[in-house]
């Protein structure tokens, strides 16, 4: 591309918090990138006041009662924004001609459609969505691969991760020892398991470190989100899962690490701020201004590490326990967890039965092998159903 020209950047997912945070180091660089396209799911009038900063050729919103509402406070604005709906809008905004790269930021399942448009499309994929991976694992990487596309991974632990390698794929499998993944625990990494009972969506939501929505917050909160990025790393750097490690680090600031096998370890520290690992990926290999504060290492208190605990972090171990397993046990995992959250945010389900829900969803739902997005589509509704079942019998 000429440098002279600005990267058209779709972002899916744009009212999150990783969507908004990529709009803000989009705004910060405007001779850089221009938006091309935004997709949500429900909150209009935050895509209404994105639609009038950044002017978007194309608005998506997921189901069409949302899109005619945006329609209609768009109406008089003179924007010549193109409102759309639905889950195939969203895939055609990933996979479009004028597109340059694309944020995937779709929370849960249902990003990993336009995830696989994207790569067939051989766009640039910087993906913050984790079930993409979870969900589609080794049918998304193919399609990355025979579509050419470029993969950038935006959680900060692969983001990290990713930093820390040498650039060329090809040497990783003969020069890595380990990946660790670093967690910071959530906000009851020293609570006493028994007192996880009584805890409430509002607490579980509040992370002492980092600014994320509901559904990830609560997955920090049980540690699952370490679970699904084990999950993550293995298709990524595509290591065995014996050769990824989770350490409690409760500041934040080490983000990952990687242990090669003459012994060093190269880590990538910063501050707890998603605009870190999305301007790396907006960016790569440059490197921009992020909007995010510098670490000041004479203000560090001590960088401590621990190993989870196993009583108070059940889940965890569930990231082994599923790539171990046939294919599309992670699939089935991410359904049951995406279904079992739901139901704790919703006052259905206590926290400390979330586990319970997963596992029993597992031992339920026994996948053959998918092969196909219809495949993982219908493994998933299946997990989706048992899961349900499981949260009504241990309703709270």
């Amino acid at each position: 591309m000429n440098r002279m020209e600005r990267q058209r950047i779709t972002v899916l997912g744009s009212t999150g918090s990783v969507g908004v945070s990529t709009l803000d180091v989009i705004a910060r660089h405007p001779e850089r990138f221009e938006v091309f396209a935004l997709s949500a799911s429900t909150r209009v009038d935050e895509m209404l006041a994105q639609c009038h900063r950044f002017a978007p050729k194309f608005a998506v919103m997921a189901s069409a009662p949302h899109a005619r509402l945006l329609v209609d406070k768009l109406r008089h604005s003179g924007l010549r924004t193109e409102v759309l709906q639905g889950a195939g809008a969203i895939e055609s905004i990933a996979s479009h001609e004028d597109c340059d790269a694309v944020m995937a930021a779709i929370v849960g399942a249902a990003g990993l459609g336009p995830c696989l448009a994207a790569a067939r499309a051989g766009k640039r994929l910087l993906l913050a969505n984790k079930e993409a991976l979870v969900v589609g694992g080794e049918l998304f990487m193919r399609t990355v691969r025979e579509g050419g596309a470029t993969l950038l991974p935006i959680d900060s632990e692969h983001s990290a991760i990713f930093q820390s390698l040498p650039e060329d794929p090809d040497t990783w499998p003969r020069r890595i020892d380990k990946i660790i993944l670093t967690a910071s625990g959530g906000p009851f990494r020293t609570r006493s398991p028994e007192t996880l009972a009584a805890v409430t969506p509002e607490q579980a939501c509040a992370h002492p470190n980092w600014v994320m929505g509901r559904k990830i917050s609560v997955d920090s909160a049980t540690m699952m989100n370490k679970a699904l990025e084990v999950i993550e790393a293995r298709h990524l750097f595509d290591v065995t899962p014996e050769r990824i490690e989770v350490v409690i680090h409760p500041q934040s600031v080490v983000h990952s690490m990687v242990q090669f096998t003459d012994a060093s370890v190269i880590a990538q520290l910063g501050t707890p701020d998603m605009r870190v690992p999305i301007a790396v990926g907006l960016a790569w290999p440059e490197r921009i201004e992020s909007g995010a504060a510098q670490l000041d290492f004479r203000q560090l208190a001590a960088l401590t590490f621990d190993a989870p605990d196993a009583q108070l972090f059940p889940g965890l171990g569930l990231a082994w326990h599923a790539l171990r397993a046939a294919p599309g046990t992670t699939a089935v995992l991410n359904a049951a967890n995406e279904v079992a959250v739901d139901a704790f945010l919703q006052h259905r389900l206590r926290f400390d039965r979330i586990h319970a829900v997963n596992m029993e969803t597992l031992e339920a739902v026994l996948p053959s092998n998918p092969g196909s997005l219809a495949d993982l589509l219908a493994l998933d509704a299946s997990a989706r159903a048992a899961a349900d079942a499981a949260a009504l019998r241990y309703a709270a």
